[in-house]
């Protein structure tokens, strides 16, 4: 565990524990989009900012990485699917723990869908990625959703709460997940998770306050840190948002003493 843990240092707060990722996998999902056209440039920004690891597919890392400022981990997502497929919820592997290895990476990532009528392949590839990551000391963050044909509310908080197990039960050192909307409902779900649980952005917000107290509450439920791509990435002030997001989760800061780290208009 000796490499795993060395790795580990590398995307969260050693002081804390807790952790800022900027997820960047968008590309293969909807296409080009705001914020990730010039990556270097948004990288830069949120390292600047404070954020302790971005997170990535292979093929962009080259046209995205350190291209200077401040130091970031990098964690390299293994599975994807667009949507434009009719399959969107069905992930499939597209990297491997080994070519992060090759490529320098601290972390990897892996999406599951429960619920998803592919969820059996998904299980299965999640627990041999697993397996490999315990076998190389790599960690690995796992995004659960429920998400499928039978799902209604994908942000029930008994199905947020049993798709973050599953991430648990087969391996996840970090679990990503939704937030069920308010304090008490996402203490259980941080409490049934067992590992350390970072909340998702979801769809760009209107709202910087409305974000910022929701990474707050996340933090009094039990949290440790957020995975939030374009809130932070799509932001008119993208070093400025990532300094107030990680003001809250790594300094404890409250969400008006954050809020002062934004760029008005």
């Amino acid at each position: 565990m000796f490499g795993k843990n060395v790795r580990m240092e590398r995307i969260v707060d050693r002081r804390t524990g807790n952790c800022v990722i900027v997820p960047m996998d968008h590309g293969i999902s909807i296409g080009p989009t705001d914020g990730l056209f010039d990556m270097k440039q948004t990288v830069d920004a949120v390292a600047n900012g404070g954020a302790t690891a971005v997170l990535m597919h292979k093929g962009v890392v080259r046209y995205s990485y350190r291209a200077g400022g401040q130091d970031i981990g990098l964690i390299l997502h293994l599975s994807a699917s667009t949507d434009v497929g009719v399959t969107n919820n069905s992930k499939v592997l597209v990297a491997s723990v080994s070519e992060a290895l090759k490529m320098g990476a601290d972390a990897v990532s892996l999406h599951i869908n429960v619920g998803a009528e592919t969820e059996p392949e998904m299980l299965s590839d999640l627990g041999n990625v697993a397996r490999e990551c315990e076998e190389w000391g790599m960690p690995l963050l796992v995004m659960a959703y429920p998400r499928g044909s039978k799902i209604t509310n994908s942000y029930d908080p008994k199905l947020v709460a049993h798709s973050a197990r599953v991430a648990t039960e087969l391996g996840a050192d970090i679990v990503k997940c939704s937030y069920t909307g308010d304090v008490d409902s996402f203490r259980e779900v941080v409490r049934g998770t067992l590992a350390p649980v970072v909340i998702a952005g979801g769809p760009k917000m209107s709202s910087d306050h409305d974000i910022l107290c929701m990474v707050r509450d996340s933090l009094e439920a039990g949290g440790k840190g957020v995975s939030i791509g374009r809130n932070i990435f799509q932001h008119r002030d993208v070093e400025g948002m990532t300094r107030a997001i990680s003001d809250i989760v790594l300094r404890d800061a409250s969400v008006e003493e954050a809020m002062k780290n934004i760029r008005k208009r």
